[in-house]
C-alpha cells in the first residue's frame, strides 16, 4: 500500500470521522458525534487554526490523520507548529519498512507546511506509556525535557 498525503474536503466526512473516533478510543476520551461535527466545522472554517492533513491509500481511502495548527512562541520570537492529533489505522501501520508510510508521510507534509510558513518548530505531545509511537517519534525528532500540566478553570468540564 502506498499512501498520499491531502487537506480533508467534504467527501472525506465519514472516513475522518470513523478515524477520529477510533483515535479518541484509543486515549479511551469520551467523544461524541456533536464533538466531532465541531471539530469538523473548525477544519473547514478558514477563521479558525485548526487544520487537517489525511494520509490516503491507492484507492483514496484515509488511513491516517493530522491535526495541527499555528502557535505563538514568544520567548523564541517565532511561531511553531503544534501536532494536536496523529492517527493511522492500525491496518495502516508497520513496523521497519513493511507498513503503509501514512505517519511518516504525514509527518513529512507538516514538516513541509512548517517550512513553507516558516515555522520555527513542529511540537507535539503523547502519551508517556504510547511506547509504539515514542519509538517512531524518537527516530524523528527530539524529545523535550519539557513537562506538560493541565489545569481546570472553575467550573470548566474536567480535562481529559
Amino acid at each position: 500500500m502506498s499512501v498520499r498525503v491531502v487537506r480533508a474536503e467534504p467527501q472525506h466526512k465519514q472516513a475522518w470521522d470513523d478515524l477520529y473516533r477510533a483515535y479518541a478510543e484509543f486515549y479511551n476520551v469520551e467523544q461524541t458525534p456533536a464533538m466531532r461535527d465541531r471539530v469538523w466545522g473548525w477544519i473547514h472554517d478558514p477563521a479558525h487554526q485548526v487544520e487537517c492533513f489525511l494520509a490516503v491509500d491507492d484507492a483514496g481511502t484515509p488511513v491516517g490523520l493530522a491535526h495541527f495548527r499555528a502557535f505563538a512562541r514568544p520567548l523564541a520570537a517565532t511561531t511553531g507548529g503544534f501536532l494536536d492529533d496523529l492517527y493511522v489505522t492500525p491496518a495502516a501501520r508497520g513496523r521497519a519498512g513493511r507498513g503503509s508510510g501514512a505517519a511518516e508521510a504525514l509527518l513529512a507534509a507538516l514538516a513541509d507546511e512548517a517550512r513553507l510558513r516558516g515555522w520555527s518548530v513542529v511540537r507535539w505531545i503523547t502519551a508517556d506509556d504510547n511506547y509504539r509511537a515514542r519509538s517512531f517519534y524518537d527516530r524523528i525528532a527530539r524529545r523535550t525535557p519539557w513537562v506538560t500540566y493541565d489545569m481546570q478553570p472553575a467550573g470548566a468540564a474536567p480535562a481529559d
